[in-house]
């Protein structure tokens, strides 16, 4: 079976990371894939980029033009709206034309357009489509928070200026969106059993199947390795406890830093004695914005492209704090649980999927700072270390091994070719 894989970015992002991590499952487990994308970032050979690498940087620059247009020349929410107006065609490509299977990832961005999309489908090749957001199940946003227009048509968006109107531009690519999926073939896949039951209310995925399977880690790279070693070769100090905070702009308001800054800044207050025995490392782009708002001992890594510091980070650290505001099946805390660190999250979207209140870590309740506190307290002081990293080890062997997640992706690959057979 062979098996493309269609991504906007080879190495940007979560959805990018998962990709890469799929095909090299899939390629462990019997299945040649490839992956195709817009943005190639190294020599691997099966990654595949498009021939032309301008034409996602014009698709790109001419839809956030049209975005623009429509949000009155504000800059506000430019980048959370995608209406996917301009992409490449791949229908002719070898590794196209090659290929039993098309997976669709993260797409946006000058990737593909809906009429792109729908060649692919006019193809008569079986799809499969991983949401790594809602984005496909809406008009134009990728999170809804909390509007439920997208349960029957989506209109009025809060993203637009006043609030758009019943025809706006949200109805207009949600109509579009409609047209596409009538009578396509289309499994959809959630990351989470939370984007799943979003993805089963939208109006536009009525008719689709849809169904939820995990991202998958390779627990060869990420695993747990010496403390003092791992923080020798991440620049982090070989004394005291070490919270960690991750995300590839910290300062994005989704992944609530606000949220991060206080609750170590309530422990700093509440905990003299933290100043002298913890530290904050923070990890990602603008990470210096952060740290210089934190009481207690801040280390600013910056942006990491190396997975190997980046898992000597996750091995320097006691506890990981990620307080997103809405989020899918984040990596990072995957990423973490399979170094052995638990992680302090809220009770919110995949997340408490991930996280076993207090035994892989600790579910803070939504936006509550006190308890975002509390439990980055309860993990340093009051758990049991060793048993914490025993269960979060356990989950990332049961949940999200490369065998485990290729397994499931290779049972929806065989029912759409027997589909399809089947219809021939």
């Amino acid at each position: 079976m062979r098996v493309l894989i269609v991504n906007t970015s080879e190495k940007t992002g979560g959805a990018a990371v998962a990709a890469n991590r799929l095909m090299e499952a899939l390629n462990n487990n019997g299945v040649k894939a490839k992956m195709l994308v817009g943005d190639k970032q190294t020599d691997e050979i099966s990654v595949v980029p498009l021939s032309s690498k301008w034409a996602v940087k014009w698709h790109f620059l001419w839809e956030r033009l049209m975005v623009f247009l429509h949000l009155r020349f504000h800059k506000e929410h430019l980048f959370e709206i995608d209406i996917a107006n301009a992409g490449s065609d791949i229908t002719n490509l070898p590794e196209f034309r090659e290929a039993d299977v098309i997976h669709l990832n993260w797409i946006n961005q000058g990737m593909l357009s809906l009429k792109s999309i729908r060649k692919i489908l006019r193809s008569g090749k079986p799809v499969v489509w991983t949401m790594h957001d809602l984005w496909p199940a809406t008009g134009i946003c990728h999170y809804a928070r909390t509007c439920s227009a997208f349960r029957t048509t989506c209109h009025n968006c809060q993203l637009l200026p006043l609030h758009g109107s019943v025809n706006d531009l949200s109805h207009k690519v949600w109509e579009r969106k409609r047209r596409l999926y009538e009578g396509s073939n289309i499994h959809f896949v959630t990351c989470s059993r939370w984007l799943e039951n979003q993805a089963k209310q939208s109006s536009l995925l009525k008719s689709q199947r849809v169904s939820a399977i995990p991202n998958s880690i390779d627990s060869r790279v990420f695993c747990p390795s010496d403390k003092r070693e791992a923080r020798l070769r991440a620049g982090l100090p070989a004394e005291g406890r070490i919270i960690l905070f991750v995300s590839q702009k910290v300062t994005d308001e989704r992944k609530g830093v606000a949220y991060f800054i206080d609750a170590v800044n309530r422990l700093a207050a509440e905990h003299p004695e933290m100043k002298d025995n913890t530290s904050v490392a923070v990890l990602g782009g603008n990470a210096e914005q952060v740290s210089n708002e934190l009481a207690l001992p801040a280390y600013p890594l910056g942006y990491v492209a190396d997975e190997h510091k980046i898992v000597s980070i996750y091995n320097s650290s006691d506890v990981y704090v990620l307080p997103s505001l809405e989020d899918n099946l984040p990596n990072t805390i995957m990423e973490s649980m399979a170094c052995g660190v638990p992680s302090v999250g809220f009770r919110v979207g995949g997340i408490p999927e991930m996280i076993d209140h207090r035994s892989t870590g600790y579910l803070a309740n939504f936006k509550d700072s006190s308890d975002l506190a509390e439990g980055i307290r309860w993990v340093l002081e009051d758990a049991d270390s060793s048993k914490l990293k025993e269960a979060c080890l356990r989950k990332v062997t049961r949940n999200y091994s490369q065998q485990s997640v290729a397994m499931k992706y290779i049972e929806v690959y065989n029912e759409l070719i027997a589909l399809k057979r089947y219809i021939i």
